[in-house]
């Protein structure tokens, strides 16, 4: 990728004229070229007819995330909800709600021992997934998902045969690939949702039928027995949202896992860095640099929670505010030769700024304070943990289509990247 790619695509538009068709002719792009066309990180528009105003850089990051600014509740159509989050999903309440629904995950994840004890789970089933396959031609993207999906499900309790690992694989896939897409991509997505809250829901409601006090401190467990704000256990639909809410996202990391495997083929020298890498302090900065380099969130939205003022502008209560996360990424304001993958740039602090401060790949702000997802720390681990193991791999690529549109969200090298075991 090059800056030239998402560039010659931006144009003046008059404020509150409808953006939607741009959006969805030019994916990624869209935003980052029309931040271009602003003097002041500010552009102003209409989203499917509803007045939208963006924001880009670390100041609107900290405006973003304010509560008294930016709500969730409600922000979400209920396209997004049928498919990617769930009706009930953890980001849509705000305030205290919120915050009790999150604490089922912190919990969980508060100490980092449960996020080392994924990354192992990662780790032995991506080695057993590979062991006596020699000469055999695997997409990498499917693999990394019926890993992935085997691994959080054995930190998280939950028993899951080969097939079934499968089906949950292709269904959490399903529900990020075709939250925002109209037509059959939607369509697998909605029914993938429906399946999969209907089977969790079966097994939270068998983790009931036995005593609490016999559940143990298993994620199935939490979820089953954690209670809402009122003291009453989460209904079993609502229990389901909140288990896939740590299952789906940590199958998603198929897509930055694919995304390392392209680094690793542009730009091998990595291979034997990560190979030497005896601390995984390496491994994460490589991390961290595959999430700001390659596109997967381009936005981050909410809605305006009362008449706001951003640099000048007007924000009317209830509009939509978005966040620009891939622009962000990709600004050479904040990033030196952002064009160019560097996972040195995180290897320490740089000037009076910390780069993880600048980093935006799927959310922004303290998630212990604010409103982001709290499992970047499961993001980060499982993505390091399979970039080191793939360094590791002996295997050769294929000729194949390794082009990454731009113009579809989410977006993956066309071929799902295949690889030829040796």
């Amino acid at each position: 990728m090059s800056s030239s790619k998402i560039s010659g695509v931006g144009h003046p538009v008059t404020p509150w004229n409808d953006s939607t068709l741009g959006l969805l002719t030019h994916g990624y792009a869209w935003l980052p070229n029309r931040m271009r066309d602003s003097d002041d990180d500010t552009v102003r528009t209409r989203l499917l007819g509803r007045p939208t105003t963006a924001l880009h850089g670390p100041d609107a990051v900290d405006f973003f995330y304010d509560e008294k600014h930016v709500v969730r509740a409600a922000a979400l159509p209920d396209p997004v909800l049928d498919t990617l989050f769930g009706q009930g999903a953890a980001p849509t309440p705000d305030g205290d709600a919120h915050r009790v629904r999150k604490a089922v995950f912190t919990a969980l994840f508060e100490d980092g021992s449960g996020v080392a004890a994924l990354g192992g789970h990662v780790a032995g089933r991506w080695r057993r997934a590979m062991a006596g396959r020699r000469l055999e031609r695997v997409v990498l993207f499917d693999e990394a998902a019926e890993v992935l999906a085997l691994a959080v499900c054995d930190w998280a309790g939950v028993t899951l045969s080969a097939p079934a690992a499968a089906v949950l694989a292709r269904d959490c896939t399903a529900m990020v690939d075709g939250f925002a897409a109209p037509g059959p991509r939607y369509l697998r997505a909605r029914r993938a949702r429906r399946r999969q809250e209907e089977a969790q829901g079966a097994l939270i409601s068998e983790v009931r039928r036995a005593p609490e006090a016999e559940a143990g401190h298993s994620a199935l467990a939490t979820v089953a027995w954690h209670r809402d704000l009122d003291g009453n256990l989460l209904d079993l639909h609502t229990a389901a949202v909140a288990l896939l809410d740590v299952i789906r996202p940590t199958v998603a990391v198929a897509w930055f896992a694919t995304f390392a495997a392209h680094a690793l083929h542009r730009w091998p020298h990595h291979r034997e860095l990560l190979r030497a890498d005896a601390d995984g302090h390496y491994a994460e900065a490589f991390a961290r640099e595959v999430r700001r380099f390659y596109p997967f969130a381009p936005f981050a939205g909410g809605l305006a929670a009362q008449d706001l003022t951003w640099h000048g502008h007007d924000i009317p209560r209830d509009s939509l505010v978005l966040l620009d996360l891939y622009g962000q990424n990709h600004d050479p304001a904040l990033w030196e030769q952002p064009y160019r993958f560097d996972p040195h740039r995180f290897a320490h602090s740089r000037g009076p700024r910390a780069p993880l401060d600048d980093l935006v790949p799927q959310d922004g702000a303290d998630p212990a304070r604010d409103h982001p997802c709290p499992g970047e720390d499961i993001t980060v681990t499982a993505l390091a943990t399979l970039a080191g193991e793939l360094a590791r791999l002996d295997y050769s690529v294929p000729d194949q289509d390794l082009t990454i549109p731009l113009s579809r969200m989410p977006t993956l090298p066309r071929s799902g990247f295949e690889l030829r075991l040796n």
